[in-house]
């Protein structure tokens, strides 16, 4: 029998992902400007920006956190010691890529890089297959049944408000 080692076996580093898709996007902003963003007011743009970019840096850091003070690892090269089902991630089981994504977002709209949202599938499809779904792989072969009771509560992405029923 193979043994596999203890991690996830990711396709690249996770913040490489983000990194490279806003990097790409201001190069194609130079060299190929759409100048959609541009037309919009500043007064717009930047609110909009802020706020992407700061709830995108906090969901990573609450993520981050959530992580670190329950004792477990957080870059993917190295073994996940705990399943972590507190903090943030109690609403979504990918706090530090939604918050990237946001972040991403933030950085478009702050920067006019009309190209990000036009790349953003191609990297959105990158952390889905070959980050997410590798770590969802490697934590339901790790954890078993309470990473699949896990996931089977809590949305990989998005946070569900749930109306609560009348007494």
């Amino acid at each position: 029998m193979v043994s596999t080692p203890d991690m996830p076996q990711v396709v690249v580093f996770p913040p490489l992902v983000p990194l490279a898709t806003v990097v790409t996007s201001a190069v194609m902003q130079l060299y190929f400007p759409l100048l959609l963003f541009a037309h919009l007011s500043l007064l717009v743009r930047w609110p909009i920006g802020v706020a992407l970019l700061l709830a995108g840096i906090g969901l990573m850091a609450s993520g981050r956190h959530a992580l670190t003070s329950n004792g477990t690892n957080v870059p993917p090269s190295l073994p996940t010691l705990v399943l972590v089902d507190s903090g943030v991630y109690r609403w979504t089981r990918n706090p530090l890529y939604l918050g990237g994504c946001l972040a991403m977002f933030g950085i478009a709209f702050l920067c006019a890089l009309d190209w990000l949202p036009i790349l953003f599938p191609l990297s959105l499809a990158v952390l889905h297959f070959g980050i997410i779904k590798r770590e969802e792989h490697y934590l339901a072969r790790k954890f078993g049944d309470a990473y699949l009771s896990y996931a089977s509560r809590v949305p990989r992405y998005f946070p569900v408000v749930r109306r609560s029923r009348p007494a």
